[in-house]
């Protein structure tokens, strides 16, 4: 049971969570989830309102998102982590528990949640061996959670210069080189620090819940751009960073999963 205050001035008391205060301005809101919620539920109010603000999101309030990020198992989206059959990749979405079965995705599977202008939820489950290749988030805060299973991490940021606009080639520096494994803590990046730019190879079959705010867009200036790297022997830690001449790799394929967890509660003209 816990219960979350949003209001000018005043603190967010997140019970269950260890109390971290998160001070905002605005409007007040108020989440009381004495109620039984779902966990995605819970996570869409946060976020609903921390991503529709006019400020940025601070540091408690990314911390808060984090810690409820933290309390997810694959379940709590709709996905069996241990289950073989039924998967995606061979024909049958649900296993016999009317849930995805993580250990028999075939393909990089893309799992929608939610989108609107502001953020979007979704979760990519990748087969062991496979490789999502070096891309950028744009002007985004990305949040996310390794939902079961080991993956491989490499990450950079740009070594900053003077221009303030998406970059297709330069120097960056390594921000994440590492394996993670499930369970762990709850990742975030930022536009500037933290891994902007990064690539994954799953070791073993694994799934990764992603918040982004804001989503992209190529419309408004927020493409996926994929990029090569070549390290720089002479400079360890750096690596030059070039924008991939097909936009999109050709050994990338992504599947399309439905979202078979707990349905969102969400108001009628913010569905997507």
């Amino acid at each position: 049971m816990w219960t979350v205050f949003f209001t000018a001035q005043k603190q967010v008391e997140m019970e269950s969570y260890g109390g971290q205060p998160v001070y905002v301005k605005g409007k007040s809101f108020h989440m009381d989830c004495k109620m039984e919620k779902s966990k995605i539920q819970m996570l869409y109010d946060a976020c609903n309102y921390v991503f529709s603000q006019e400020e940025l999101p601070n540091f408690q309030q990314i911390q808060c998102l984090k810690n409820i990020l933290n309390t997810f198992e694959a379940v709590d989206v709709g996905i069996d982590e241990f289950r073989l059959d039924g998967s995606p990749g061979s024909g049958e979405v649900m296993n016999s528990n009317g849930l995805i079965s993580g250990q028999g995705v075939s393909e990089i599977t893309y799992i929608h949640i939610y989108e609107c202008d502001q953020f979007s939820m979704g979760i990519f489950c990748l087969p062991a061996r496979r490789t999502f290749p070096l891309h950028d988030h744009p002007g985004m805060t990305v949040l996310s959670k390794l939902l079961y299973g080991s993956v491989c991490i490499k990450a950079y940021d740009w070594v900053r210069g003077e221009t303030c606009s998406p970059r297709t080639n330069g120097l960056a520096g390594t921000a994440i080189d590492g394996i993670f494994n499930a369970p762990c803590e709850p990742s975030v990046l930022f536009p500037r620090s933290g891994g902007n730019i990064h690539s994954f190879t799953a070791l073993t079959p694994c799934a990764i819940l992603d918040v982004l705010s804001p989503p992209y867009s190529d419309d408004l200036g927020r493409p996926s751009t994929y990029f090569l790297d070549f390290p720089i022997p002479s400079l360890p830690g750096y690596a030059w960073l070039e924008e991939r001449e097909v936009k999109l790799p050709c050994d990338l394929v992504v599947k399309g999963a439905p979202y078979l967890g707990p349905p969102l509660d969400v108001p009628d003209d913010d569905l997507c």
